[in-house]
């Protein structure tokens, strides 16, 4: 009897102190929960009207895809310039967004995705919407506020996809791009932290910051080349002159705004890993990361998930220095358990991200359910 009272007053702590988390979280983000309602009230209202859903539907992608995805790309550029005005920052990154998408939009015959639409199941632009494709990119912003490493890929291409073969083909390129990424850092990492630490140690000189701004503006443009897809999913397949305009400056005064709050509250998941504020510890960083997200992209057409790949990079990187750390066992010990529970974090919360939008996809598109059904043999 003893023992169930106990178990009782432990389930009751546990109950309070979830309660008391919600309604925390509730207080302090009231603001953001407001806009949220006000946001959903919208996507109810305008569904029917496809081309106001149109736009509106891009507006909240366009903002939640670069919110939730600037960890992966500006992140590191973002912790290493503190210092610097955030004006600065955001021109230098806004014009290499511009330049990104105005190639494709003149090489593609007004496609801004580089091809990546062009695929089986996502090639048709929507003709009409539902509520849960509105609903996704706000279901996104949510998870940003959260600091969830949330596939953007998954969570917005998903809902407009009408085959389950598109689907499983994305999955599978991104997980590849995960343990691509990890093993690379893997390597990379314990040759920086044997071999050559040395070098990498006291004031960064000069020549480091150029190269920072360098491999950055790179990977920015690199990960356009992937990830300019989940925004544009919304639109046409080919934009005209006006619809370009829209597009691109939505956009660029987006990125702004992102440079501003320097990244939000997802930044986080960049400050927290080792060293990331060093300006030469963030460009290693982006350069290895441009390198395989540059392979993917002559890979194939097929999207990807660019957040996999990163998380993959960041976790294989914090096992890596952990392993390659000289000195007390006890130490190293617990390095390595700090680098694993930081991995598994991510993980899991990316996954979480992808079956929110497997369970969308599912739920909204009939093509999809009958697939699934012949795949399990129902």
């Amino acid at each position: 009897m003893a023992k169930k009272t106990i178990d009782q007053n432990i389930n009751q702590d546990k109950l309070s102190k979830s309660a008391y988390s919600l309604f925390d979280f509730t207080k302090k983000e009231k603001p953001f929960l407001i806009v949220i309602c006000i946001l959903v009230s919208i996507a109810g209202l305008i569904t029917s009207y496809t081309y106001a859903a149109m736009w509106f539907g891009f507006a909240l992608a366009a903002y939640s895809a670069i919110a939730n995805d600037s960890i992966q790309t500006i992140g590191t550029f973002i912790a290493s310039n503190q210092n610097r005005k955030w004006y600065w920052l955001w021109l230098f990154m806004g014009l290499i967004f511009v330049g990104t998408v105005t190639y494709s939009w003149f090489a593609f015959n007004g496609d801004v995705s580089y091809q990546r639409l062009s695929v089986p199941g996502l090639e048709k632009a929507p003709e009409s919407f539902v509520f849960l494709q509105l609903a996704a990119p706000i279901v996104l912003l949510i998870m940003t506020r959260l600091r969830m490493p949330v596939s953007t890929t998954f969570l917005l291409l998903n809902v407009f996809t009408y085959k389950a073969g598109t689907i499983l083909e994305v999955m599978k390129k991104s997980f590849l791009g995960y343990l691509l990424a990890f093993f690379v850092a893997i390597i990379v990492w314990y040759a920086i932290e044997r071999l050559v630490k040395d070098y990498l140690k006291g004031e960064a000189k000069p020549y480091w910051t150029v190269l920072q701004w360098i491999t950055s503006g790179t990977l920015w443009a690199v990960w356009i080349m992937q990830d300019a897809a989940n925004i544009a999913v919304f639109l046409p397949r080919q934009l005209s002159v006006v619809e370009f305009i829209v597009y691109a400056g939505f956009v660029f005064v987006g990125i702004g705004f992102l440079f501003y709050v320097k990244g939000d509250k997802i930044q986080g998941i960049v400050n927290e890993k080792s060293n990331v504020t060093d300006v030469r510890a963030a460009t290693i960083v982006d350069f290895v990361y441009a390198i395989i997200l540059f392979y993917f992209k002559i890979y194939s057409n097929v999207p990807m998930s660019t957040t996999w790949v990163f998380i993959g990079l960041l976790g294989g990187r914090e096992l890596a220095i952990a392993l390659g750390k000289v000195g007390k066992e006890k130490k190293r010990k617990e390095l390595v358990t700090r680098a694993y529970r930081l991995a598994k974090n991510d993980v899991v919360k990316a996954f979480i991200g992808l079956l929110v939008s497997l369970i969308l996809a599912v739920v909204i598109n009939e093509g999809v359910r009958n697939e699934i059904i012949e795949m399990l043999n129902f």
